[in-house]
């Protein structure tokens, strides 16, 4: 009997069923980055062992949001748009591992399952959500990238607004923020089938993307509100203080990542 192939679920004989392909995965997005300033304790608090906070600015938090569009080394899913257009909305907060600085996703919504699947791989913690952005284009109402356009985002799962953002863009700058500036450290979890088991799965892992372009980044003003609801936590990410906000095209390829530690986070 032939092997079942697919580089995930569902694995069937020729592998084409799989919700996800194989990587290299090459994304090309629009991203509003909005940062500001929390308690460093509501970070601290999704921090497992052994991560700790940054030693500079340990409350920094980024809100980003991104309309992607995304395929594998073979790029048949730009011409099947269904399977490569999505959004998401994550929070980055930084950390610290062996004395590096790292970044972190700490919550991240996207709205299709390809997208979802993705993360479980890499250690992002994502789920279902409902997330718009403003797009920009050249002709009618829609803002143009240039100084005073105005950017709407909001974000929303199970009926629920949690986040929402209004950046007005002010200047060309060198960079798109500092927070999401980092390789990133993610745990990869699962469950044991077994109950009293713990995780069957309990990988710290460092990724990063193996290439990548940019247009050029903007600075802008911004407003961000986050709300309560009661499956999530977003809102204990208090914004006390607003750092800055950007708009910036990209371009990213990523590739796979390293295995630092197993079985070693303590988590539940």
């Amino acid at each position: 009997m032939a092997g079942l192939r697919g580089f995930f679920h569902p694995k069937t004989a020729t592998g084409a069923s799989s919700l996800i392909p194989s990587p290299p995965w090459h994304y090309s997005g629009d991203l509003i980055t909005v940062e500001y300033r929390t308690d460093p304790a509501r970070v601290a608090e999704l921090l497992p062992h052994p991560l700790e906070l940054a030693d500079e600015d340990p409350g920094a938090v980024a809100v980003i949001w991104a309309d992607w569009q995304s395929c594998s080394g073979a790029k048949e899913e730009l011409l099947d748009p269904v399977r490569s257009q999505y959004k998401e909305a994550f929070v980055v907060v930084r950390c610290k591992y062996q004395g590096k600085t790292y970044s972190r996703c700490v919550y991240i919504w996207v709205d299709k399952d390809f997208a979802i699947a993705r993360g479980f791989h890499q250690g992002y913690p994502k789920k279902l959500g409902s997330i718009h952005m403003t797009r920009p284009h050249p002709y009618g109402p829609a803002p143009r990238i240039e100084s005073g356009a105005d950017f709407g985002a909001t974000l929303a799962a199970a009926d629920r607004r949690l986040a929402q953002a209004v950046v007005t863009l002010r200047e060309p700058v060198e960079h798109n923020g500092f927070v999401n500036g980092h390789a990133m450290l993610h745990h990869r979890w699962l469950p044991s089938v077994e109950k009293g088991k713990g995780l069957a799965l309990d990988e710290l892992i460092e990724t990063s993307v193996s290439s990548f372009e940019a247009g050029q980044p903007w600075a802008a003003e911004a407003e961000l509100e986050l709300f309560d609801a009661p499956t999530e936590e977003l809102a204990r990410l208090e914004v006390d203080e607003l750092i800055g906000a950007y708009y910036r095209q990209v371009g990213v390829t990523w590739d796979g990542g390293t295995l630092l530690e197993a079985g070693a986070s303590g988590a539940e």
